[in-house]
Parts: C-alpha cells; sequence; structure tokens
C-alpha cells in the first residue's frame, strides 16, 4: 500500500491541494494513508520538496507506519520542488481544514509566522528536522547543525593528522547549514595545520557539486579534504573525486546515508558519513501531537487552561557515524 501511495506520488502532477476525506488521494502533493483508521484523528505532515528520496524513504515513511500503528489517518503535503512560499500557502490552507495535529518540516525561518497561525488556532504543532526557534511551535524534534559540522570538522583532523587543505560546501545561507558551517570551522580553530580555501553553494545540486570539486582539484593539486552539507554534495564530491583518480587520497566527510552515499562509503571513496536519525523526528514528532491530543501525561488539573505543554519543548534526536567498517549494516537495513 505505502509503496503504492509512493509510486503514485511521484507519477502524478497537480499542484493543487486535494481534499484528504478519501483513503488514498494520488495528487503530486499529496498522500493520505487512513486504511487502518478506525477515528476521525487527521495528522498532518507540511514539507516542501516533497517527492525527494531521503524524505519518501524515511521521513515519510516512518510517518505513515505511525499512523497505521495508531489507527489514524496521515497525510503529506508539500510541493514538489524545494519551494518554501509554497509550502507556507498549504500550511494556510491545511489550518483552515482543522486537523487533529500538523507536523511541519522546519524548512525556513519564513514558515514562522504560519506556525503561529497554526497555534493560535489550537491545532498542535510540532516543527521537526530543522528548528524555527522565532515560532510558538509545541516542540520541535531534530538534529543539532552545529554538532554535525563538529563531528566532520573532527573527523576530518583525524584523517589528515591535523593539516591540509580543505574545502567544503552545501546551501549557502539556510539556518541549519550555516550552524554547520560554524561547527566545523569552530573545531579547526584549534589547529593552525588545518587552511580553509574557500565555502561554496553547490545549490543541493549534484552536478554543481561535482563541477565546484573539479575546479577545486585543479586549483589546488594539493587539496587534501573535502566536508559537504547537504543531501547532494557527498555525491557530487565523490564523482569528481573518482574521475580525478584520486578516490580514497582526498578525503571526504559528508551528511545522509542515501544509497549513493553508502556505496561510496563501501568504495572508500568517502570516509565518513554523519547521518541523521530521520525516522526518528516524525515517529515521536507524531507521537508528541497524538499525546497532546489525548492528555497522555497530565501536569496539571487542566493542562491546556494553565498553559502547560505536555510534551518536551526541544528533543535532539542524536547522529550516526557510519563509515566503511560499519557501512554494511546500513546498506542492508
Amino acid at each position: 500500500m505505502k509503496k503504492l501511495l509512493i509510486l503514485s506520488l511521484l507519477a502524478l502532477s497537480s499542484c493543487e491541494l486535494p481534499p484528504r476525506q478519501s483513503t488514498t488521494s494520488t495528487t503530486l502533493n499529496s498522500i493520505t494513508d487512513s486504511a487502518t483508521s478506525e477515528t476521525e484523528e487527521e495528522y498532518v505532515m507540511v514539507t516542501t520538496a516533497v517527492s525527494m528520496p531521503m524524505y519518501v524513504h524515511h521521513d515519510q515513511a516512518a510517518f505513515l507506519r505511525w499512523g497505521r500503528e495508531k489507527g489514524v489517518k496521515t497525510s503529506i503535503l508539500g510541493p514538489a520542488e524545494w519551494d518554501v512560499p509554497s509550502q507556507i500557502n498549504i500550511i494556510e490552507e491545511v489550518i483552515g481544514t482543522r486537523p487533529t495535529g500538523l507536523l511541519i518540516n522546519g524548512t525556513d525561518p519564513a514558515i514562522g509566522p504560519v506556525i503561529n497561525k497554526a497555534v493560535a488556532a489550537g491545532i498542535p504543532t510540532v516543527v521537526y528536522d530543522s528548528d524555527i526557534p522565532s515560532s510558538k511551535r509545541h516542540a520541535f524534534l531534530g538534529t543539532d547543525w552545529y554538532e554535525i559540522g563538529q563531528m566532520q570538522g573532527k573527523e576530518m583532523v583525524r584523517l589528515l593528522g591535523g593539516k591540509g587543505k580543505i574545502a567544503y560546501m552545501g546551501i549557502l545561507g539556510l539556518t541549519n547549514m550555516e550552524a554547520g558551517f560554524r561547527g566545523l570551522l569552530d573545531v579547526f580553530k584549534a589547529y593552525p595545520g588545518i587552511e580553509v580555501v574557500g565555502k561554496f553553494d553547490d545549490k543541493a545540486n549534484v552536478e554543481e557539486a561535482a563541477r565546484i570539486t573539479s575546479d577545486l582539484l585543479s586549483a589546488h593539486p594539493d587539496l587534501a579534504g573535502l566536508c559537504g552539507f547537504d543531501s547532494n554534495s557527498g555525491p557530487g564530491i565523490g564523482l569528481a573525486v573518482k574521475e580525478s583518480g584520486r578516490a580514497g587520497k582526498v578525503k571526504i566527510t559528508t551528511v545522509d546515508w542515501e544509497p549513493e552515499h553508502l556505496q561510496l562509503v563501501r568504495e572508500g571513496v568517502i570516509h565518513m558519513l554523519a547521518g541523521q536519525k530521520r525516522e526518528l523526528f516524525t515517529w515521536y514528532g507524531a507521537q508528541f501531537l497524538y499525546d497532546m491530543v489525548h492528555q497522555t501525561n497530565k501536569l496539571s488539573g487542566n493542562d491546556r487552561r494553565a498553559g502547560i505543554i505536555n510534551v518536551p519543548n526541544s528533543i535532539n534526536t542524536g547522529l550516526l557515524r557510519i563509515t566503511k567498517e560499519n557501512v554494511n549494516e546500513f546498506i542492508t537495513k
């Protein structure tokens, strides 16, 4: 059922917000799964780039699985491309349908005001992946991106023995990635032998990451390491390093653990992946919504009247360290 829903999502192309009363919606930006629902409760996830494989395989799969286990309806909405204004518009429309709970991917600080509208409308609202700290969201679950940067920095220092030229890339300007960049650079402050030759915007595009890497290898024949911060950085860096014939010699650390990342680790092209525990974002995010609705844990005579949120305010779901030593465990997951 889930596979059919996801295939339908990838195949069709309507961008209209669909009705969610049917058991299965097949428009591009919507999956509704109520196959096992015995209640009218509907929990809605709103993201952007909804067909991105990383989101489909990890976040959305866990959310759908959670809904089936709880016997409630789950819906996933969002534009096909990375389009924050469209995500905001969809959240606006969803608020009007009064879902039981809203699970929102914190893609950009610009979604803060619409999150506040959802909270003001009395809808339990949880943000996942990246926090929107300026908003009034009830809870956040995700990864500390500063820690991602530190993890990559420490690994690069270890791989290079504390000296050598490195460069790093990702999507410049995003709050989470800028935090990751800071974490990386803060590690290098203690190692004067590490020389940073540049920070680059690969625009979350494999071809762009490969082009930047090729240019860097030409400009700096002694480049010793590269760090990647978005899902497509690693495959692009790996492709260019392989084509240059320097696989294994140029050290690579990056984020995420999609099949192409894992294969590059197994080949010895990428040396470490800083993996997010994405399934935990949405499973426990949905569970937080459910616990708010059902008052699973009461902290007062009436938490709502007392203005108390009865779930944790913020959860760091932690990181996975994936190297050649343990990569097979993730390939066979």
